[in-house]
């Protein structure tokens, strides 16, 4: 296929890297020129910061700039590919946002987190498609599988779902990870003593229900740690901290059916 992303950012970079082993890749638009070319260099594209430089004669176009900027986009491009597939890459987004302006619209999203330090183990990636027109669905499904052995033709309501999910299970566990280095740096605590625990949790999570993998004093009710817990994180000044605490533990409280 020939391919060209509208978008220069980390999800751009790892699916044009990968994407470019088996078609080729037309060209990178990033209003950053500089962005562009990096990402272009890479993958053998030709490189613009002008939009209406695009060229029209490619198999799909993929969108992958922040959500908020996907309504935009489309608007701009929709004239220059008429009768091309266009898609974007979003997780939070629905396909409505690009089918109200274009009739050959779909979705090509990635369940990952993308950092430009790590490399992604596609085949163990889920990817999630979608397409107004049924011809552009099964031509998704053919890229995806591509790809990844986990292919799904879900409906935006459930991909919604799943980013929200993956919030929880990425965004604001990697959050928890941040404040606990934080209350250990304060002491001098070597950080890396918790990353058997780190994993063990993951691992758990993945093989069992987590909510009976749950351990901790407020699945036990244990009000003296917990009142312990919260002193120390008052006595440190970290009222910050000490709320969290507080909210995570009355929820593990409530959904566990502990008693106060």
């Amino acid at each position: 296929m020939r391919i060209s992303f509208i978008g220069a950012g980390r999800v751009a970079q790892h699916l044009a890297a990968v994407l470019s082993q088996n078609h080729q890749i037309v060209q990178i638009y990033s209003r950053t020129l500089e962005h562009a070319q990096t990402l272009a260099s890479q993958v053998a594209a030709i490189a613009t910061a002008n939009i209406t430089e695009l060229q029209s004669d490619v198999d799909l176009v993929i969108i992958a700039v922040s959500d908020q900027a996907i309504a935009k986009v489309i608007k701009e491009v929709h004239a220059q590919f008429t009768d091309v597939l266009i898609v974007h890459t979003s997780g939070s987004t629905d396909i409505q946002v690009l089918a109200g302006v274009h009739a050959r619209a779909g979705v090509f999203y990635p369940l990952q987190t993308f950092s430009l330090a790590r490399k992604v183990d596609w085949q163990a990636t889920p990817l999630f498609v979608e397409a107004v027109q049924p011809h552009d669905q099964a031509q998704l499904v053919q890229l995806a599988n591509s790809l990844s052995s986990r292919v799904y033709a879900y409906t935006s309501s459930q991909r919604l779902s799943l980013h929200l999910a993956a919030v929880f299970a990425c965004n604001f566990s990697n959050y928890c990870y941040d404040m606990a280095k934080q209350i250990v740096d304060a002491q001098q605590v070597d950080f890396s003593l918790l990353y058997p625990l780190i994993l063990e949790t993951a691992n758990k999570a993945v093989q069992y229900d987590p909510k009976q993998m749950q351990t901790g004093p407020a699945v036990r009710g244990d009000h003296n740690i917990l009142n312990m817990h919260q002193q120390m994180l008052e006595n440190i000044k970290r009222e910050d901290l000490k709320n969290v605490y507080n909210l995570m533990s009355q929820q593990i409280l409530q959904s566990h059916h502990v008693e106060e």
